[in-house]
C-alpha cells in the first residue's frame, strides 16, 4: 500500500515499541550491545558507530519521505558531503559544482578536498550547456543545489541527470532548501540526495545533522561502509530530535511557503529593495522549471538592498523579530548578510556573493508581525 507524505513522515520507521507499546521510538543511548554469543550479535547490533536502533528508525523515515531505498544519517550536512566525496572520488578526479553554492560546501571543496587531490569547476547550473562544458573525462559527480544558497537559482534536475549520466558521472542534489516535501530529486533522475537535516527536516533549530539518500544498492553499500569507517554519524538523541521534527514537516512547509509568498509581495513593492530573488516570481529565470519540479517554491527569500552593502547590513541589524543569525529552516524567522556571514569563505572566489544581498529564512510566525518587522527594518 502506498501512503502519502504526511503519513510516511509520522509512521515510517516509527512503529510502536514492541516491548512497551510506546508510540514514540525510544532513544537507545548506548555505545555497545550485549551479544548472544561470540560472533552472534543480537539483531545485528554490535556498536553504535556502526548501527543504532534510533538512527536506523530515522534513516528508514528519511528514505521513505525522499523516495529512496536507503538513507544514512550523519553528524552534519558537511559530514555527509565529505563521506560522499571520499566514497565516490579519488585523488585526480573532478567534480562540477554550482557557481552559487553554500559557502561551507565551497570551503569543503576548496580548502579540504582540493588538497587531497580532488579537482572541481564551478559552473552555472542554470545552463545545461555550461554544466556539460565544465565536465571532463575525469568528472565523477555533477553537484547541484536547487534552489541554490543564497541566490535561489534553479537547476533542471532531469536534464542535468541526463547530462551527467551520458558522461558516466553521478548527479548529486543538495535538497536542503526545498525539503523532501516540496521536491524529490531521486524521482527526477538524481543518484544521491544530500540534506543538512539541521534545516527544514529538523525544523526547530535544536539539532545539527545531515543525510544521504539513494536508490542504488551497490553505491549505498559503499556509502554505508565509509559512514562506519569515517565515523561522523548522527547520535541517538540527535536522531530522535530529527524524527520529531519530520513529523510536522509537511504542515510546516505549507506555512513557510504561505508566509514567504506574502513577504515576497511586500518586498517587491518596497523602494528600499532593488531586486527580490524567489523562484515563485514569474520573472525569476528558473520559475518554469521550479514550477515543474517543485510542489511549491519554499520558505527562503533573498533580496538586494537598493542602498548597497551598508544598507543591507543595516537592514539585518535593525530587524527584531527576524533573528540575526546563520542557518535556516527553523520555525523562527532568520535574517543574515551572506557576504559577511554564511558565505564569507567564498569571498574573492568565483562564488563570492553580492555585498548588497540579504537572505531571509521565513518562519511560521503570524505574517502581519513579520511584515511589520521588515517594514521598520527597511525604513531609512
Amino acid at each position: 500500500m502506498t501512503h502519502g507524505f504526511e503519513t510516511l513522515a509520522i509512521h515510517a520507521g516509527q512503529e510502536p515499541d514492541p516491548a512497551t507499546g510506546a508510540v514514540v521510538p525510544p532513544i537507545f543511548q548506548t555505545s555497545t550491545y550485549a551479544q548472544d554469543a561470540v560472533g552472534h550479535p543480537r539483531r545485528g547490533y554490535e556498536y553504535s558507530r556502526t548501527t543504532n536502533p534510533t538512527r536506523d528508525a530515522l534513516q528508514e523515515c528519511l528514505a521513505a519521505i525522499e523516495g529512496g531505498r536507503k538513507a544514512l544519517a550523519f553528524a552534519s550536512g558537511l559530514a555527509a558531503e565529505d563521506t560522499l566525496l571520499r566514497t565516490v572520488c579519488k585523488p585526480g578526479d573532478h567534480v562540477v559544482i554550482p557557481d552559487d553554492a553554500y559557502g561551507g560546501t565551497y570551503r569543503l571543496f576548496a580548502k579540504v578536498a582540493e588538497r587531497w587531490g580532488l579537482e572541481f569547476t564551478p559552473a552555472s547550473i542554470h545552463s545545461v550547456d555550461a554544466v556539460r562544458d565544465a565536465m571532463t573525462d575525469r568528472t565523477k559527480i555533477v553537484w547541484l543545489e536547487t534552489p541554490t544558497n543564497p541566490l535561489l537559482g534553479i537547476a533542471d534536475i532531469a536534464a542535468l541527470a541526463q547530462v551527467a549520466h551520458d558522461r558516466g558521472a553521478l548527479l548529486v542534489v543538495d535538497n536542503t532548501f526545498a525539503s523532501p516535501y516540496l521536491q524529490q530529486p531521486l524521482h527526477l533522475g538524481a543518484d544521491v540526495v544530500v540534506h543538512s537535516t539541521t534545516k527544514y527536516i529538523g525544523g526547530h533549530s535544536d539539532v545539527v545533522g545531515g543525510a544521504l539518500i539513494g536508490s542504488d544498492d551497490e553505491l549505498l553499500g559503499r556509502l554505508a561502509f565509509h559512514q562506519n569507517a569515517m565515523g561522523a554519524i548522527c547520535g541517538p538523541f540527535d536522531a530522535w530530535l530529527t524524527m520529531r521534527g519530520i513529523k510536522t514537516l509537511g504542515v510546516r512547509m505549507d506555512r513557510h511557503c504561505d508566509n514567504a509568498e506574502k513577504v515576497v509581495e511586500f518586498l517587491s513593492r518596497n523602494k528600499a529593495v532593488r531586486q527580490v530573488l524567489y523562484p515563485g516570481l514569474p520573472e525569476h529565470h528558473g520559475h518554469e522549471i521550479a514550477a515543474k519540479q517543485m510542489k511549491r517554491f519554499g520558505g527562503m527569500v533573498s533580496f538586494r538592498a537598493a542602498g548597497g552593502e551598508e544598507a543591507a547590513v543595516d537592514i539585518c541589524n535593525r530587524a527584531k523579530l527576524f533573528v540575526l543569525g546563520e542557518s535556516l529552516g527553523g520555525v523562527e524567522s532568520l535574517i543574515e548578510h551572506p557576504g559577511r556571514m554564511t558565505h564569507a569563505s567564498a569571498a574573492g572566489s568565483p562564488l563570492e556573493v553580492p555585498g548588497d544581498l540579504v537572505r531571509l529564512s521565513v518562519g511560521i510566525e503570524t505574517i502581519d508581525d513579520l511584515l511589520a518587522d521588515l517594514e521598520q527594518a527597511l525604513a531609512r
